[in-house]
């Protein structure tokens, strides 16, 4: 059963998917939206759930270090709604708190990927944490 990860920031989407054993993730692309003005291009989603015959979705939360949820956190819940109202499976989230700060440490340890390098591929190395680290945490279940 393959899973579709997503990292849902103000201006881009990380996107990853798993291996149709759902073990493994590997990143698939970054999609540019545009929060402020609602353009959230869910169309390109449905598209990439059934390209990869997706059985689920999971969003990265991005909790406070207190476990509590900030702003980031409602707004991936919103997006969460917004797909959910046009696609019939499930969506799960999983806590994202640091992923994209372990993204960029593996980025810089490389040595070779510059700075700007880095920002195109950030979103979606931190997609592939995600959803790796809810695939590990479901089949330990």
């Amino acid at each position: 059963m393959r899973i579709l990860g997503l990292d849902v920031g103000s201006k881009t989407v990380g996107m990853a998917v798993s291996d149709p054993l759902g073990w493994t993730a590997q990143g698939i692309g970054i999609l540019s939206i545009d929060e402020d003005n609602q353009l959230f291009k869910i169309e390109e989603i449905i598209r990439i759930i059934h390209e990869y015959q997706v059985k689920k979705v999971v969003i990265g939360l991005p909790k406070n270090m207190d476990n509590s949820e900030g702003f980031r956190a409602e707004a991936s819940r919103h997006y969460a709604e917004l797909l959910q109202a046009q696609i019939d499976i499930p969506i799960d989230f999983q806590d994202e708190r640091l992923t994209t700060v372990q993204a960029e440490r593996m980025l810089i340890s490389e040595g070779n990927v510059s700075r700007k390098k880095r920002k195109k591929v950030i979103d979606k190395l931190a997609a592939v944490i995600l959803l790796q680290n809810y695939l590990d945490r479901t089949s330990s279940l």
